[in-house]
């Protein structure tokens, strides 16, 4: 897959943009604030239809207009295809490929896979599990078009069984029967949901080992494990049995805190070194090179599942790394044929410099 045009009208802080890339690599070289990472952005919201930075949809709009839209032409294997994505500021997002809408977002995703290095991931090591959560999520998303279906049905469930919670204790009532008609839809959901978590980390684990082990010389070994409260008794042959007996289990607890205090939307990521949390011991390189290894293994697995390359979208690494591990790192994933690749920088010189030595036909834009 090759973005090869890529037009922006309104978007953040770009009135009108465009651009011709490369099908290797591409650079956004800029002072800060020029919107070098508002233009990676655009080209996420091709992927999976939102933000990277996490904004709403109407924050993206340039201040002072009513909408915004994101244009791109894109090589497929055998075709080319036009995917253009507008925002007005007072209706729903469209997204259009080849000028027909798609009825779900969930049939978008997994079109254009990606992947992105920012210096946001941080928080995946420093925050709670929610935010490695939609990380682990957003990575299955590209590879499985039900798994997003699944999600939001369970979400959905979740919310109207704490809401029935809540209303019970607001009300001083209580009706067993009423809730355990959300034990169904719950268990059903839920229990494909940690089937497909669990066995995408487990397969991810040993590619990010490989990748930190490059990286870092092999001097320590890290790992990823999947922390779910469906593991301990979870058994194939009845596989929603161990989430109904935890809704079971769990019924008085969540009665008295009013929401389902145990299920999938608890599951978390372990991110360890030598077996002890990276956020305990990992210095500040070691935790930026894990950080760069999950990455690169995300996307040796997306195009091994989904046969199709991730563009990989790198956000101010130079300000991150010194310039010898960008020029590795670069070199890397143009060796594993990673596909086509966007950084941004702030210093022409530096980002040719590497870059230049990599591709000779690399393009370096400046905004």
């Amino acid at each position: 897959m090759i973005i090869k045009k890529l037009s922006l009208y309104n978007f953040k802080n770009h009135s009108e943009k465009k651009f011709e890339f490369s099908p290797q690599i591409n650079c956004f070289v800029g002072n800060n604030g020029a919107g070098k990472t508002n233009i990676l952005d655009a080209l996420h919201y091709l992927s999976v239809g939102k933000s990277f930075l996490g904004n709403t949809d109407t924050n993206n709009i340039k201040r002072e207009e009513d909408f915004f839209t994101i244009d791109a032409e894109i090589q497929n294997e055998d075709s080319e295809d036009i995917i253009k994505i507008s925002q007005p500021k007072e209706a729903k997002k469209i997204i259009k490929k080849n000028d027909k809408s798609y009825d779900r977002l969930a049939d978008h995703i997994g079109y254009l896979p990606s992947v992105t290095i920012s210096p946001y991931d941080s928080n995946l090591i420093s925050d709670s599990g929610e935010s490695r959560r939609r990380f682990l999520d957003s990575m299955i998303s590209q590879t499985d078009s039900e798994y997003l279906f699944d999600l939001i049905q369970y979400q959905k469930t979740v919310q109207q069984r704490n809401a029935l919670l809540k209303y019970f204790a607001k009300n001083r009532t209580w009706d067993r029967d009423s809730l355990e008609i959300y034990d169904d839809p719950i268990s059903k959901f839920g229990t494909s949901i940690f089937v497909k978590r669990r066995n995408f980390v487990e397969r991810l684990d040993p590619i990010i080992q490989n990748f930190y082990s490059i990286i870092s010389g092999g001097k320590e070994t890290v790992s990823v494990q999947y922390q779910s409260d469906l593991s301990e008794g979870f058994d194939s042959a009845q596989p929603d049995k161990a989430f109904r007996t935890l809704l079971t289990e769990s019924l008085e607890r969540d009665r008295m805190l009013t929401y389902t205090s145990k299920g999938i939307h608890k599951d978390d990521l372990l991110f360890e070194m030598d077996h002890v949390l990276i956020k305990k011991i990992g210095s500040q390189g070691q935790q930026k090179s894990f950080l760069i290894s999950l990455k690169l293994a995300q996307m040796s697995l997306v195009k091994e599942l989904t046969k199709k390359t991730p563009i990989l979208l790198l956000d101010d690494i130079f300000d991150k790394l010194d310039d010898t591990r960008v020029s590795q790192l670069i070199e890397l994933v143009n060796q594993e044929n990673f596909g086509q690749i966007f950084i941004t920088d702030t210093h022409r010189e530096r980002t040719e410099s590497v870059v230049k030595k990599i591709n000779e036909e690399s393009i370096i834009f400046d905004v």
